[in-house]
């Protein structure tokens, strides 16, 4: 059953920010845990390699939230080296699927709804907004302090592209975001490539050449901190396998999917999400786990194939306690949730109690 979810669509995204998180997230006690912790995820041990991506732990009130609730790996919401303000509200609508959403599918208007209902998909709209670093550097290193005992805060960051800047300028710019982000504590670092608008392309994550520069000069500033870089759906085999080639050797991690971006309309065939440049927006939930299933079983395969080592963090659909498992069985380290975490807050300990029954 869908419950109260912490980042609420009701509101703004600025009154989430300051007033949220809502629902069982609002508690302030934490779950106990028993005996220690026995999986290495890129150095650090934790109880479940489970948490939330990028995206809904808008600061580190959402962070130790999410912790306290059982989601041992948290990331901290994407930020930039300036701030960078936030798409008008609405950023959350439900949308109406039927079964998965291909990229065929995805070709064709989706009707969004104000209501959500099972199985849960829903298009966000944000635009990566940032605070400035004066602001997340402090909340981020308090995020970072808030992990628990087999836990741990991973910063995520991306470069901005300036309208008259140069690819040496965002290269630059990513670098300093890396930098940044280290200097709060954060053992683990993670570039978002997959958001749209910075790259040659529509994503920056399918350009490959910039992103094997991007992450050579990104591993020189934070040297041994691991580093994760959040990709997109690849549709051509060709494409993902040259990627793997070039880029794997050099990062730690590849975290799969975003999400999978669609014409949003309303119920009267017009643009739901108010803005320029807003008739498409990414699509996340139930219809894209196929998608995530996917990249993950072709990265494994990859990654067995090249003798390489990164690890493969699965995102995308996970929204009840045996999307989990089906990540892991396909090849995943780790498996993230962001929308079914949202209205399923107690999806981390569904999980815990589920392995228990497994293993007994």
């Amino acid at each position: 059953m869908l419950q109260t979810p912490f980042y609420n669509p009701q509101k703004t995204y600025e009154e989430n920010f300051t007033k949220g998180p809502f629902g069982a997230f609002a508690k302030t006690q934490a779950i106990v845990r028993q005996g220690e912790p026995n999986h290495n995820f890129l150095g650090q041990k934790v109880y479940l390699p489970f948490g939330i991506p990028a995206g809904p732990l808008l600061n580190a009130k959402f962070v130790q939230a999410a912790f306290n609730q059982g989601f041992d790996l948290c990331v901290y919401k994407t930020v930039r080296t300036r701030a960078y303000t936030c798409h008008p509200w609405p950023n959350v609508l439900g949308v109406k699927i039927k079964g998965d959403l291909t990229l065929k599918l995805a070709e064709n208007n989706l009707q969004a709804e104000p209501s959500y209902s099972e199985p849960l998909s829903i298009t966000n709209s944000f635009g990566v907004p940032s605070m400035d670093p004066d602001f997340w550097q402090k909340d981020m290193a308090q995020a970072v302090q808030a992990a628990g005992k087999g836990q741990v805060l991973i910063g995520s960051f991306q470069g901005t592209k300036k309208e008259d800047g140069t690819v040496k300028d965002l290269i630059q710019d990513y670098v300093l975001a890396a930098r940044l982000v280290k200097e709060t504590g954060a053992k683990i670092l993670e570039a978002n490539l997959s958001c749209p608008n910075e790259g040659t392309a529509d994503l920056l994550c399918f350009d490959t050449d910039r992103v094997r520069l991007i992450a050579e000069k990104i591993k020189n500033e934070i040297g041994n901190t691991p580093l994760i870089l959040k990709l997109a759906y690849f549709k051509d085999d060709e494409h993902l396998q040259n990627y793997v080639q070039q880029v794997g050797p050099l990062i730690d991690g590849l975290s799969v999917i975003n999400t999978i971006a669609a014409p949003i309309v309303d119920a009267f065939g017009q643009q739901a999400l108010p803005g320029e440049g807003r008739l498409r927006s990414g699509v996340c939930g139930a219809a894209i786990k196929w998608a995530g299933l996917e990249m993950v079983s072709r990265l494994a395969k990859l990654r067995q194939e090249f003798g390489q080592k990164f690890a493969i963090i699965g995102v995308g659909g996970v929204t009840v306690a045996d999307d989990y498992f089906a990540y892991m069985q396909t090849g995943a380290d780790a498996v993230m949730s962001a929308t079914g975490a949202m209205w399923r807050p107690n999806l981390a300990l569904e999980i815990l109690e589920l392995n228990k029954l497994k293993k007994g």
